[in-house]
């Protein structure tokens, strides 16, 4: 008699926790897109974000961050999160996470 009840809360359970992934890889690409469409506006045709030598040097900080889910801070990353916010206005108000994001996604 619990067995039933007991696969239906499994079955519920696991679609809950695939609707919540689904819903933060979303909203994690949208976030990135919209920070690049930024980057890429913002920046001048001379000196583009993504050709920032301190930024190039920062992706295996920032991929550390995002997979640490913030935990591995490395100096290059916090350069760059630093150069970045110095010239492109929009991203003072983004997250480290989201900065970082984007760094990966350059």
């Amino acid at each position: 008699m619990h067995r039933p009840l007991l696969a239906a809360f499994a079955c519920l359970a696991l679609s809950v926790g695939s609707a919540q992934a689904q819903t933060l890889v979303a909203t994690s690409n949208i976030l990135v897109r919209a920070l690049d469409r930024s980057l890429d506006f913002t920046s001048d045709t001379t000196t583009s974000i993504r050709d920032m030598k301190v930024v190039i040097e920062a992706r295996d900080d920032a991929a550390s961050f995002v997979a640490s889910q913030g935990a591995i801070r490395g100096a290059h990353l916090q350069a760059a999160l630093v150069a970045i916010r110095s010239r492109v206005p929009e991203a003072q108000a983004a997250s480290d996470l989201e900065l970082a994001e984007a760094i990966l996604a350059q």
